[in-house]
């Protein structure tokens, strides 16, 4: 079994690539900074790995609309390794993770320094769910929530009405009728 799960947050904006012909794809590429749990050195200081993802398709496309510099992820996908030799004959060793699911670990609030925390949610889609932590906003009325682009998962809130256009957890509340121009189904 080959399965990566993984959540960081991507070290600077996708890198984004369409293949040439008549059926072109979209090839999306970023690095996933993520925390490691403990140093190997036992010291206090956080260390991180930077772990390589390609995206494909229209998950690709999801990518390059949304994500950018700085954005929590969780994704799910496989390693897969190759090889090249580059320009000087000297040939690379490559490893890489091929992102299958990707989806958002903390909301818009959070990431924009507006709440406590930061990685709740939903995760996953086959019998099971993982959360992450608990996301607490600043009013104290949303726990967890998240948003899944790999499952039919929709936001969680906690119940409350809004005065402004986004809910109190960080989504946007979207209209009845515009089904059509979302990216994801």
């Amino acid at each position: 079994m080959n399965k990566v799960i993984l959540m960081g947050r991507l070290t600077r904006d996708p890198d984004i690539r369409y293949t040439q012909g008549d059926n072109s794809m979209c090839i999306a590429r970023y690095t996933l900074a993520v925390d490691r749990r403990f140093n190997r050195n036992n010291n206090d200081g956080n260390s991180a790995d930077f772990i390589p993802c390609v995206v494909f398709g229209r998950s690709a496309e999801f990518t390059e609309k949304y994500l950018k510099k700085g954005t929590k992820m969780a994704i799910v996908g496989r390693i897969q390794t190759g090889s090249y030799t580059n320009k000087d004959g000297v040939k690379v060793y490559t490893t890489e993770v091929v992102v299958e699911e990707q989806e958002f670990a903390e909301s818009r609030n959070a990431a924009s320094g507006n709440g406590f925390g930061g990685n709740g949610g939903n995760y996953g889609g086959n019998g099971g769910s993982y959360n992450g932590g608990n996301n607490y906003n600043n009013n104290g009325g949303n726990y967890g929530g998240g948003y899944n682009t790999g499952a039919n998962q929709a936001p969680q809130n906690s119940g409350s009405a809004a005065s402004s256009a986004d809910s109190l957890d960080g989504f946007m509340n979207i209209p009845d009728g515009i089904d059509e121009e979302l990216p994801f189904a």
